[in-house]
């Protein structure tokens, strides 16, 4: 069998995941619309990490932790996850407190190097 030549670029997944850009105070009765933003973002575009970026969320409280805990939620029943950009360091602090970890963009994974690091070797040291 043959197949001709496709026109325009091939296709090419993308490295870099959705952003959500959350601003403003969230309502409670607005929970369900972002949960629901983040499971369409993770479906149209087959990432597994959606970043939401918080800068704008305003001071940190205990409805912002609700709202990051539902949408880690909703995520992971689509197969994914989020990461935060710019979180308020108050607002990690509020998290740590009360339990929940989230990937923070920049830092590294567990298990991972960070970037630009590398294993410092004696001269000596056998090759392994």
């Amino acid at each position: 069998m043959s197949y001709g030549a496709h026109a325009g670029l091939p296709h090419v997944d993308a490295k870099t995941p959705p952003v959500l850009m959350l601003a403003g105070p969230v309502t409670r009765g607005e929970v369900p619309g972002w949960c629901d933003e983040v499971r369409s973002l993770l479906r149209r575009t087959g990432a597994r990490v959606v970043v939401c970026d918080i800068g704008g969320l305003g001071p940190p409280g205990l409805g912002t932790v609700d709202l990051l805990a539902r949408l880690e939620l909703a995520a992971r029943r689509a197969g994914g996850r989020i990461r935060l950009r710019d979180p308020d360091p108050a607002l990690l602090a509020l998290l740590d407190l009360v339990g929940l970890r989230f990937q923070v963009e920049g830092e590294t994974e567990q298990g991972e190097p960070a970037l630009g690091v590398q294993e410092e070797v004696e001269p000596c040291d056998p090759a392994v």
